[in-house]
């Protein structure tokens, strides 16, 4: 019979070289976060107001990029309804050339209505502020984040109201970029009032009613129609339409197709940082 070389030490020794080739390029890239710096849990409120949840939840984390100057900035709200989750600096963000800023915020039942605005703002507010002493230009922050942080971004950067209690203007932000957020008043807030997810309303509590021609760049994102929640495409579809009917000249709308509300933040992330991107090459 010939004289056949074993298979299995044949693959053994394949495996060996994929893994050594594997080792060695991983060994000779950077880590990704190897030009980057973070700060955890620094307060962005008056130390004198705070108390108790207030002083537990409005911290925020820092992700910043060392060494370039008038690099842009994230603010990423997290999800959770308005009721649970807690701060992160998304993997997909990192190492992209931007600074990331991560706020928690007080949570539903023990924090109403508009208290979680009150806390978004502020902790875009001291982005605003702060980020020039870390290397940042406060001329090109952005506020994003999912679901119920979506929808808290979009309230910040729609609503004047809540920056101008710091002196600020909404109008000033570099982009807003909801993921499947909110256009409607959002259903804790509905929930808070005794009414059910099912009943839409829109008042001042939904972005919806702030729409203007003179806001900031938007980037609408959803998951696939048929996957999303509670009609969150056709809600957020209906919300481009009214910017665009208003007058806004600088709103896109990204339909995910194929991703639930779930799913659809990790292939939406290249879209944000593609916006950031083409909206910072002037500023």
């Amino acid at each position: 019979m010939p004289n056949h070389p074993d298979r299995s030490s044949f693959l053994i020794l394949a495996v060996a070289v994929l893994f050594l080739a594997g080792w060695y390029w991983n060994a000779s890239q950077p880590p990704i976060d190897s030009d980057y710096r973070s700060e955890l849990d620094i307060p962005y409120r008056v130390p004198d107001a705070q108390a108790g949840e207030l002083k537990d939840r409005c911290r925020l984390d820092l992700y910043v990029p060392v060494g370039p100057k008038d690099f842009a900035t994230v603010v990423w709200f997290h999800g959770g309804g308005l009721t649970q989750g807690n701060k992160s600096i998304p993997r997909s963000l990192r190492g992209q050339g931007i600074a990331v800023v991560a706020p928690n915020y007080r949570l539903s039942p023990d924090a109403k209505s508009p208290e979680y605005i009150e806390d978004a703002a502020a902790a875009v507010a001291w982005t605003v502020k702060n980020i020039e002493s870390y290397g940042g230009s406060q001329k090109k922050v952005f506020v994003a984040g999912h679901s119920a942080g979506g929808y808290l971004a979009t309230m910040v950067g729609l609503d004047r109201r809540w920056l101008e209690v710091h002196e600020l203007r909404a109008d000033d932000l570099a982009g807003i970029i909801p993921f499947s957020g909110h256009s409607i008043t959002h259903f804790t807030i509905r929930a808070e009032r005794g009414i059910p997810d099912v009943q839409p309303i829109v008042d001042d509590m939904a972005p919806l009613y702030h729409v203007r021609r003179d806001a900031p760049p938007v980037l609408l994102i959803t998951g696939d129609r048929e996957r999303e929640l509670l009609g969150r495409y056709e809600e957020t579809a209906y919300f481009w339409r009214m910017l665009k009917v208003a007058g806004h000249t600088d709103v896109q709308l990204i339909e995910l197709k194929g991703y639930d509300h779930g799913g659809m933040a990790e292939p939406a992330f290249p879209h944000l940082i593609d916006f950031v991107r083409t909206h910072t090459a002037s500023r």
